[in-house]
């Protein structure tokens, strides 16, 4: 009896099974997925010639049929343009050439590049065998930006030093003005004082000289005091003694 049980249980499991994968191919023809990956900056000067966009992408439960590669470029204040339309860019001259690597990668190659090239380039992936609306997916885009030419790796390492001396210099003056400066003012109090002294050198001699004038004029007053007294004196004397005779 246990083994007649078993058999229908069996069975089941079997029809769920089946049911499952057939739920889940079903799942699978109705999700394919495209995901598309670009560098977001490519700077270059006009020096280089050739320059090559990568572009990225990934395929989930999607025919095994190529996709079609596509590519716009949007510039500036323009409407987006097609680049390379009906495989017209697979040889090897040309403005733009395409090559695509199986599994999941493509390239855009701009020749002769130029600063009008400056613009976004946009990858698209389009699987047409499916209907799925994320079977055909645009990439966010890569802005190239062609400038005129830029310094060299030598010459930005020149620049470099010449900048790094240029400051060590300034540091170096800055220095040696810091120093002049604080001996300027540690020599300004003492002459200030080797100025004052000779001045109080030169006031004390007018005062000596001053006084010495006034002893001077005094003694010279009394002198000629006494001289007049005696004078007089005389005079007196010799009047009196003539008076007497």
């Amino acid at each position: 009896m246990f083994n007649k049980m078993a058999t229908p249980n069996r069975v089941i499991t079997i029809i769920i099974l089946e049911f499952n994968l057939i739920l889940l191919y079903i799942g699978s023809t109705q999700t394919c997925i495209v995901q598309i990956t670009q560098p977001s900056l490519l700077e270059v000067d006009n020096t280089y010639k050739i320059i090559t966009i990568p572009c990225d992408f990934s395929a989930t439960n999607c025919p095994i049929s190529q996709p079609e590669v596509l590519w716009f470029r949007q510039k500036a204040q323009n409407q987006p343009e097609r680049l390379c339309p009906k495989d017209q860019c697979l040889g090897e001259v040309g403005k733009f050439t395409t090559k695509s690597q199986i599994p999941h990668q493509a390239f855009l190659t701009l020749n002769e590049v130029d600063v009008s090239d400056s613009a976004i380039y946009f990858c698209g992936i389009a699987f047409s065998d499916s209907t799925e609306p994320k079977s055909k997916q645009t990439g966010p885009g890569t802005m190239l930006v062609v400038r005129e030419k830029l310094l060299s790796h030598e010459g930005e390492n020149v620049l470099i030093a010449f900048l790094s001396l240029l400051s060590f210099y300034i540091a170096i003056l800055s220095v040696v003005f810091i120093i002049i400066s604080k001996q300027l003012k540690l020599e300004t109090p003492n002459k200030i004082g080797t100025d004052e002294a000779p001045q109080k050198k030169r006031s004390a001699r007018r005062i000596f000289q001053e006084i010495a004038q006034e002893l001077y004029h005094k003694r010279y007053v009394e002198t000629k005091q006494e001289e007049r007294d005696d004078y007089i004196y005389e005079n007196r004397r010799t009047h009196s003694n003539f008076e007497r005779s």
